[in-house]
């Protein structure tokens, strides 16, 4: 296809994909002339992952570089290809420096039986809105997030059901990223409404 019709086709205007080239996000397509290139499928899925790595996660241009060289280094872990993707594994590798509820969050993870790397930035997350809690008084222990992690194992599992069938490592990245970030509105939104639903059913007359 011609550069206009990936644009149309990817949604990303000629002018950004033109940017991408001389950037190296997206490769050079197959020359037919002077000033004219012809681009494929491969080309239609990067792009897209750059879109959503750039759009959705709204990674820089240099991070979304490093995260595709990363992901082309390591095209045939899927596993791997999936955290780097989604921003479960730390480019670096490096662990931030640690929450005094760290303790707490690795016992979870060893009680849960998961296997989640010790750089995880969702780790520091967790750690850093567990000491939050506990400053203004609301005692949270890893006991109490017990069952909201058992909550999330189901969710995990909803959202690796979806990846099935998909033998394009780009396509899976793309439509893993898409669902995660897209659908966390969509599932903070249900829990408000589950909690009213429940507060109806035990307090309304």
């Amino acid at each position: 296809m011609r550069i206009s019709e990936l644009s149309r086709r990817s949604g990303v205007s000629v002018t950004t994909i033109k940017y991408y080239l001389r950037e190296g996000l997206l490769a050079p397509g197959r020359q037919t002339s002077a000033t004219q290139a012809d681009y494929d499928d491969e080309h239609l899925r990067r792009l897209r992952l750059i879109r959503a790595l750039t759009g959705v996660r709204g990674l820089s241009v240099t991070t979304t570089r490093e995260v595709l060289d990363a992901l082309a280094a390591h095209s045939g872990d899927t596993h791997l290809l999936l955290g780097l993707t989604l921003g479960s594994v730390s480019l670096s590798g490096e662990s931030a420096e640690q929450d005094p509820a760290a303790g707490d969050v690795e016992a979870l993870v060893e009680e849960l039986g998961w296997h989640v790397h010790e750089s995880a930035p969702a780790r520091a997350v967790l750690a850093e809105a567990l000491t939050s809690l506990r400053s203004v008084g609301i005692p949270m222990d890893r006991q109490t997030l017990l069952p909201y992690a058992r909550l999330a194992e189901r969710i995990a599992v909803l959202d690796l059901d979806g990846l099935d069938g998909l033998t394009d490592p780009l396509e899976a990245a793309e439509r893993a990223l898409l669902v995660t970030v897209l659908l966390e509105p969509a599932l903070m939104a249900l829990r408000r409404m589950a909690q009213e639903n429940e507060s109806a059913r035990r307090h309304a007359r």
